[in-house]
């Protein structure tokens, strides 16, 4: 306080506001809609859809075939564009990248993990991690690729073609690749579809580590009560939207 002159004054200063951090979910579809023509025919995929899912979390997508859950994880993964709306991945408005943008997005952040055909069956399930290592920029491949393969529980697969995996350890191999380039998001599209309940135990358990060890969100579309059960959350789809 200052008093000067019989005037008592304030010494106190506003301080200058400061602008509030954004905190960007990890994935977010905010009034989505996607359009198939062919010729005269339109099929809608998406119809104003609107999902957030935040870091870390493992979220499954369910719903009956046809109503626009393989199509949600084709715009998260920027293999296609909306017809309308918006897809951001963290901070950034995927619509407002360009193509090289996109390729080191696809190439670094994000990795798809299929019901099945995600590796070259010709190569080691080594060389597999390894390539998405290089397409990814990466120069010490080999040491990298071994140690994700020992973090999944294939060590002693790594010289094994991956064709001649079983199904389970070639999801593993795959969600080992996503890890292995840190991924910061990964779509799995029924990757247990084909497996027996303990390959899928394994392969959920896998899912599950990429995010304790790695950080990674995980969103899975499945049919399998199990992988249900074991999400943090479900988000049932109906008709190209989300009804939860």
């Amino acid at each position: 306080m200052n008093v000067r002159g019989g005037e008592i004054r304030s010494l106190y200063v506003e301080p200058e506001p400061h602008e509030r951090e954004i905190v960007w979910p990890a994935l977010e579809f905010i009034d989505v809609f996607k359009i198939f023509r062919s010729g005269p025919v339109e099929t809608v995929a998406l119809r104003g859809l609107n999902l957030r899912v935040e870091h870390g979390e493992l979220v499954a997508l369910l719903g009956p075939s046809g109503c626009g859950k393989s199509t949600t994880l084709s715009l998260a993964a920027a293999l296609d564009d909306p017809s309308a709306g918006e897809v951001r991945v963290g901070e950034r408005s995927l619509g407002r990248l360009d193509e090289h943008e996109l390729a080191d997005f696809r190439a670094r952040q994000v990795a798809l993990v299929l019901q099945r055909d995600n590796l070259w069956p010709w190569l080691s399930a080594r060389e597999n991690v390894a390539v998405s290592l290089q397409l990814a920029g990466s120069r010490d491949t080999r040491s990298a690729a071994d140690e994700a393969l020992r973090q999944f529980g294939l060590g002693s697969r790594g010289d094994q073609r991956a064709g001649s995996l079983s199904g389970g350890e070639q999801q593993r191999v795959a969600i080992a690749a996503a890890a292995a380039r840190r991924a910061m998001l990964v779509l799995a599209d029924e990757p247990t579809g084909e497996l027996d309940g303990a390959n899928e135990r394994r392969v959920l358990g896998a899912l599950n580590e990429l995010r304790a060890s790695f950080g990674s969100t995980v969103v899975v579309v499945t049919h399998s009560p199990a992988v249900a059960r074991a999400a943090d959350r479900v988000i049932e789809m109906r008709d190209g939207t989300e009804l939860t």
